[in-house]
């Protein structure tokens, strides 16, 4: 069985179109269906059902599809081997959303030039989710908020940047003592479920402030955005720039000291990436 048609397969199923999947493959839509086709044949079974431009995987389809990926990789996994002294495969990252803008891309040019290669597959996501899909072997590594527990000793960790809290305001509220801002202004809450969310609402507890809730969100280019369109403060961690471009906000140190949220890259000891996953590492840091 060509590897290619598989591809091709696990790709319509997870792109949802012939047109977007071939965008995805460099291939023109008729020689994607033509290797859909022939897969199909090769299996017996029908893999895909189309209704107008959407495409979806059949009973049979979603039947292979988890074990479709797992042979793709496998076959990476071989090519890896068996390339002498180079480093190739697949590597399969997680990121929140602010690694994704602020970390992640320095460390993928790095990473490329040194490893041309080594393919990557980014997945965006939230802390809580990535380190599941961590554990369920779905991610080789990924950049999370370093978790409030211990994690298993099957667990590597390597801390990457440290965020400390910050009262985030109004650029004309710029000078102002953080705890009046959090106490009197409308609060834009960073969502509890969050690890970091979390985080900020046990200094507001550890600060005995009570704020003024107006609205509690997960995403914190939009926090940033609301606060510089005067809808309230709100208390974040400093994360890696870019910032989100025209607010005019301001950031403003705590008073007091208080443990920062910390951003790193988890990964599972051992397994037969652990190579790629510390090549990747080596982009967290410029070459001298």
């Amino acid at each position: 069985m060509d590897t290619r048609f598989l591809d091709s397969f696990v790709a319509v199923a997870e792109e949802g179109s012939i047109a977007a999947a071939a965008r995805r493959l460099h291939l023109t839509p008729a020689a994607l269906s033509q290797r859909i086709q022939t897969l199909e044949a090769e299996l017996g079974a029908t893999l895909l059902l189309r209704a107008g431009r959407t495409v979806a995987p059949s009973e049979a389809g979603l039947a292979i599809l988890d074990r479709a990926r797992a042979l793709l990789r496998e076959a990476r996994d071989l090519r890896a081997l068996a390339t002498a002294g180079a480093l190739a495969g697949e590597l399969r990252l997680g990121a929140i959303a602010t690694a994704m803008t602020g970390l992640l891309p320095a460390m993928l040019a790095r990473l490329a030039t040194r490893y041309p290669q080594l393919e990557t597959h980014i997945s965006p996501g939230i802390s809580a989710d990535l380190y599941r899909r961590i554990q369920l072997g779905e991610l080789d590594a990924a950049l999370i908020v370093q978790p409030e527990f211990a994690p298993p000793k099957s667990c590597e960790w390597r801390l990457l940047r440290e965020e400390p809290l910050v009262v985030l305001a109004p650029e004309a509220m710029a000078g102002a003592e953080p705890h009046a801002l959090l106490s009197a202004e409308p609060f834009i809450r960073y969502d509890r479920n969050q690890w970091g969310g979390r985080l900020a609402d046990r200094y507001l507890r550890a600060a005995r402030l009570a704020p003024r809730e107006r609205f509690e969100l997960d995403a914190l280019d939009a926090i940033a955005v609301m606060v510089g369109r005067g809808l309230g403060v709100s208390l974040v961690p400093d994360w890696a720039p870019p910032w989100p471009a025209g607010p005019a906000i301001t950031r403003i140190p705590l008073p007091r000291p208080f443990p920062p949220r910390r951003i790193g890259l988890m990964w599972m000891r051992g397994g037969t990436r652990a190579r790629l996953v510390r090549a990747f590492l080596e982009g967290a840091e410029p070459e001298a």
